[in-house]
């Protein structure tokens, strides 16, 4: 059966009908629910910023990584998504039938997307040689918020742009703080 999304711009339909239909099996019903809690509330980032913190030699990291998840909490989930007040696909299709609870925040954009973008970038830039790993559970994230149905694929892609966007700006507020420091006289 084909499944319709009447009153949804044509591109996110299609994209949710696709992995509604081809993607839904035991093995992923079981394994999505998973992943997506390694998102919730940043918990997966927010652990991992904590060990970094533990090390000289990623404590600022660890520390970048955390401002930025504060950041992307308060301009995306307390902000963006209370001026938008875009309904969740779950929320607009209730008859759908949910892996998790149903969230009661708005859509737009992905929290769970964002913060994991601003992280992943975070961790690539400062640590080129292994940061590029944490775009791995990044995107599985960012998917399974579409798997589960509690977010439409432009709620992700705008939770990925301003993910990037925000880690982009920890980073370039890091260097312009550093380069100041640097040229400071001692007193």
């Amino acid at each position: 059966t084909k499944m319709s999304f009447p009153g949804i711009p044509s591109l996110d339909a299609a994209v949710m009908a696709f992995i509604q239909t081809h993607f839904h099996n035991t093995v992923t019903d079981t394994v999505f629910p998973i992943i997506t809690s390694l998102g919730e509330a940043g918990i997966g980032w927010i652990v991992l910023s904590l060990v970094l913190l533990c090390f000289k030699k990623t404590r600022r990291t660890g520390g970048l990584v955390l401002i930025a998840m504060t950041v992307t909490l308060l301009f995306g989930e307390l902000t963006l998504k209370n001026i938008i007040c875009r309904l969740r696909p779950c929320n607009v299709f209730t008859d759908f039938p949910m892996l998790i609870a149903r969230p009661t925040s708005y859509s737009f954009p992905s929290g769970h997307t964002s913060s994991s973008f601003a992280a992943a970038l975070i961790l690539t830039l400062r640590h080129k040689k292994v940061g590029w790993l944490a775009y791995i559970p990044a995107v599985l994230i960012a998917f399974s918020r579409l798997y589960l149905y509690v977010h439409f694929p432009s709620d992700v892609l705008g939770g990925a742009v301003l993910g990037v966007g925000i880690g982009l700006l920890m980073l370039y507020g890091e260097r312009r703080i550093a380069g100041r420091c640097k040229h400071r006289p001692l007193q």
